[in-house]
């Protein structure tokens, strides 16, 4: 990743933003904070840093948001219980998405791991585009600029960071791993108890 971006630069850092808020699992973190650290070698500008990565973010998450709002809820509200969500789950999202949406996607445009997947429930609770892509666009100039400017301050000290950044992402996947199969056992029950109550006495 960070040869890549060495070699390709801005053209890199958009596909890779891009493709991490297409719901691609691609760590930011070291995208971002490595495109910080060749502007200060001088290499990149950070204001293009911070400007394209943002970009390059706001278009993806709307691959992720155009699946769940063409294709979404009407394929879940079919296929729903081979996925593990219910009817009720769907209209409680949509109903959290009318209230909170713009706060829920800006602040999850800003946590690890969830930044990826935000797009997709906002799709499905049929959020406007024009609020979703403001909200999208608010949320991710934040985390651009916070991560590339870090890059940018760290400098030559830029490699230590990424040692710290691995360890961290290890620990993450772990914890999204129990946090999976406790959100997986929960689901299986709850799609179990609609059955039965919809199964005739």
């Amino acid at each position: 990743m960070q040869s890549f971006l060495e070699s390709w630069g801005y053209l890199a850092l958009v596909v890779l933003t891009f493709a991490e808020a297409a719901c691609i699992p691609i760590p930011s973190e070291i995208t971002l904070g490595f495109a910080g650290y060749l502007a200060y070698e001088h290499k990149l500008e950070i204001v293009l840093v911070i400007l394209l990565a943002t970009l390059g973010e706001l278009a993806g998450s709307f691959v992720g948001w155009g699946i769940g709002r063409y294709g979404g809820r009407p394929l879940i509200d079919r296929l729903g219980k081979y996925v593990l969500l219910t009817k009720t789950d769907l209209d409680r999202a949509h109903r959290w998405f009318e209230r909170r949406g713009e706060p829920a996607v800006v602040l999850g445009r800003v946590l690890p791991i969830i930044r990826t997947f935000i797009s997709l429930p906002a799709g499905v609770a049929e959020m406007s585009p024009v609020r979703f892509g403001i909200a999208t666009a608010g949320g991710s100039l934040v985390w651009c600029a916070a991560l590339s400017i870090a890059g940018y301050e760290l400098g030559s000290k830029w490699h230590e960071l990424t040692k710290g950044f691995s360890d961290a992402g290890y620990l993450l996947a772990a914890l999204a791993v129990v946090a999976i199969a406790a959100f997986i056992g929960h689901r299986y029950l709850a799609v179990r108890r609609e059955r039965e109550q919809k199964s005739p006495a």
